[in-house]
């Protein structure tokens, strides 16, 4: 039988999902602790699931039973015992990595849950620290010193917090690839010596303005061993932080809501913040979500601000003190020019980088793309809050093919003119078999309809909005009230949202909701059998034709996350004795064979946080299997799974309550002695095959 660890440590009803308070505290500012923005009567999207229920129930679980039993002779094996060994590739899992056993891609030997304070991988797999925090990659930056730290050092070296990674190909230079990343936000407690939380200095802040932000460095590989290391000084290096020059595209930039003492303009800002998951675009250029910008600016005490939880009093940083932009109530429009996708050109080190309005303003978690039949992106993105919603952009711009300056220079404007939509669910089957212990449905399966609801419309010659009351301006930099007035779905913390390049359909992630449940939230429901989504779950779109610019979809239930042992957790209807346990989903992406791999973030089974691979199609849908765990207090970010490797960010290692430069609750990556150190981790095949064949 599949064996669970105990909780360690159970997790702070204040600080719910797993998720220690000091992780609270400086990646989202306590957004679980605070009062839910959304206040809007809009359908939530627990009610819509639990009246989603099939009339067509008795084939459908025929159906599923007769899968499942196939998929049952198939399998040897369940999930062991977490290794003993704290090396890197101790990881024991239940299955053989026998060719043959388990869907093409997933043929490996699954990681035991564990609580190793390593990068535990699978038998037969080694792996490497492709860069730290504070590595330097520009010219001229010196070697990294945490006891002497300058922003002047930060900003030529890779920066803190690595989230969202793009790997994206290097013409000319053989072995060599191009490696973006995020740097969501600083954990000063873990970065300073004798950090005062109450009184930051101007150095530490400057420093942490220049650990903020986007990181490019090109890597190369061994190919003796599959190992990635950074080169530094490169040319294409480069570092974006909270002070780079940013232009502000699409309808709204130029506007009164977004000009400032410094900008009169409305079109430049300096910098960007909490850069979370992102994408990659057809046309070689990366985008980047920026998400929990609410907790670094103080004392607002509008309505507009509310819905976006900005404060009322002091911040966490207290930037504020140091530059007034970051006091709304001196600047006020400053706030107005963040939450936004950001683009970036890695090929042009001298390039802008932009932030399309046309997008919307939200906690954008991924941009991810799509493009249509006759080549005009679309762009999918969540926003990652309790009770909010998921949008999508339809550019009316078609991409060149090119790599010519002119055409590059209009395939960087594709993002500026379009529709913003945001998602209204909708059951079409009545409600049944809820009984409020979280039991799986006889059916085995839920599904359901739903409609892009379009925001406002941006073309060469203005915007118009399609919300009654609001401007196309404040649809832009207010569209979370836009789609609070046109009755779009509340949703738990809509996360990564990623388009199959195998077969068209839309994986929409949903992370927790602590808040199901409790007081007058809603109960719980089919998608959400428990008080309290402490554990998430996937939803699959279709949209119709499975083309990406329609304006209805098709949804179902993919992914109820949890301990399999739970009746509340669901695996596509794959028997749920053979596959490893997950909880909170959070970045996803895709193998070349189709299969969804998804990271965690706030693992509530006592597990350490991972990496996991679950077929989307054929007999062995919804067999999931744990490919990694992360360090001690650590998240899994960025996957971005090849033929022959993985790669993913080990974000916040150490962030456990009361840790500290003093007292470090992890050891990773160098070692006892050392600063603990966010990094980026490469995950190869000893015998130098592809992953999971």
């Amino acid at each position: 039988m599949r064996k669970l660890l105990p909780i360690i440590g159970t997790p702070s009803a204040a600080h719910p999902g797993g998720r220690s308070a000091m992780t609270c505290r400086f990646r989202c500012g306590d957004a679980c602790f605070h009062e839910v923005p959304n206040t809007s009567d809009n359908a939530y999207v627990g009610d819509v699931i639990s009246g989603a229920l099939s009339r067509r129930s008795m084939m459908r679980a025929a159906a599923v039973v007769t899968v499942a039993t196939a998929a049952a002779g198939t399998v040897a094996g369940t999930v062991g015992a977490p290794a003993a060994s704290a090396a890197p590739t101790a990881g024991k899992g239940g299955w053989p990595a026998g060719k043959g056993d388990g869907a093409r891609g997933l043929r490996f030997g699954a990681v035991a849950p564990n609580t190793v304070d390593a990068v535990v991988v699978p038998d037969g797999y080694r792996q490497n620290v492709v860069i730290r925090w504070g590595e330097p990659i520009l010219r001229g930056a010196p070697a990294f010193d945490p006891e002497r730290q300058t922003a002047a050092a930060q900003a030529g070296q890779f920066g803190y917090n690595n989230d969202f990674l793009a790997l994206l190909p290097l013409p000319g230079e053989h072995g060599r690839q191009l490696l973006v990343a995020n740097h969501e936000y600083t954990d000063e407690v873990l970065m300073f010596r004798g950090y005062d939380a109450a009184n930051p200095t101007r150095q530490q802040v400057e420093v942490a303005w220049a650990a903020h932000g986007l990181s490019a460095v090109v890597v190369e590989e061994d190919r003796r061993t599959g190992k990635l290391t950074p080169v530094p000084r490169h040319h294409l290096n480069r570092r974006v932080t909270a002070t780079t020059e940013f232009r502000l595209t699409g309808p709204a930039a130029g506007s009164d809501l977004l000009k400032t003492s410094a900008d009169p303009t409305g079109t430049k800002v300096l910098g960007t913040l909490n850069n979370c998951s992102g994408g990659t675009t057809p046309w070689g250029t990366t985008l980047h979500g920026e998400e929990n910008f609410n907790q670094y600016f103080a004392n607002s005490g509008r309505p507009t601000d509310k819905r976006y939880g900005i404060g009322t009093g002091a911040t966490e940083r207290k930037w504020e003190r140091f530059d007034q932009r970051f006091d709304v109530a001196r600047e006020p429009n400053e706030v107005h020019r963040f939450g936004y996708v950001v683009e970036f050109d890695p090929y042009d080190p001298s390039s802008t980088p932009r932030k399309h309005t046309a997008l919307g303003r939200f906690k954008h978690e991924a941009a991810t793309v799509r493009l249509t039949a006759d080549g005009r992106p679309v762009v999918y993105s969540g926003d990652d809050e309790r009770f909010d919603y998921f949008y999508k952009f339809v550019s009316s711009k078609r991409m060149r093919k090119g790599s010519g300056r002119a055409v590059r220079e209009h395939n960087l404007s594709l993002l500026d003119e379009g529709t913003l939509y945001v998602a209204r669910l909708t059951g079409d089957s009545p409600a049944a078999e809820i009984d409020g212990t979280g039991t799986l449905p006889a059916d085995g399966e839920f599904d359901g309809s739903g409609a892009w609801i379009p925001l406002a419309t941006a073309t060469a010659d203005g915007a118009v909005s399609h919300v009654e009351g609001m401007t196309a301006d404040e649809v832009f930099v207010f569209t979370r009230l836009a789609g609070d007035k046109v009755g779009a779905t509340k949703m738990d913390r809509p996360e990564d949202i990623q388009p199959n390049p195998v077969s068209g359909k839309v994986y929409v992630v949903l992370t927790n909701n602590s808040n199901r449940g409790v007081g007058a939230n809603a109960k719980a429901d089919e998608a959400n059998p428990r008080t309290a989504n402490k554990h998430g779950h996937v939803l699959e779109l279709t949209e119709r034709r499975n083309r990406p610019e329609s304006l209805t979809f098709a949804w179902s239930l993919f992914l109820v996350a949890g301990d399999p042992d739970d009746p509340a957790t669901y695996f596509a209807g794959f028997p749920k004795d053979q596959v490893s346990p997950i909880s909170c989903p959070d970045n996803v992406a895709f193998d070349p064979h189709g299969n969804l791999w998804i990271s965690t973030d706030g693992n509530q089974l006592g597990s350490h946080d991972g990496l996991f691979g679950v077929a989307t199609r054929g007999e062995r849908r919804g067999e999931l299997k744990q490919f990694l765990t992360v360090p001690t207090g650590a998240e899994t970010c960025g996957p971005i799974v090849q033929d022959r490797r993985v790669l993913v960010a080990v974000q916040h290692p150490g962030e456990i309550d009361g840790a500290s430069v003093e007292k470090p609750a992890s050891t990773w990556p160098d070692g006892p002695g050392k600063i603990v150190r966010p990094a980026v981790v490469a995950v190869w095949r000893a015998d130098g095959r592809d992953i999971g064949v």
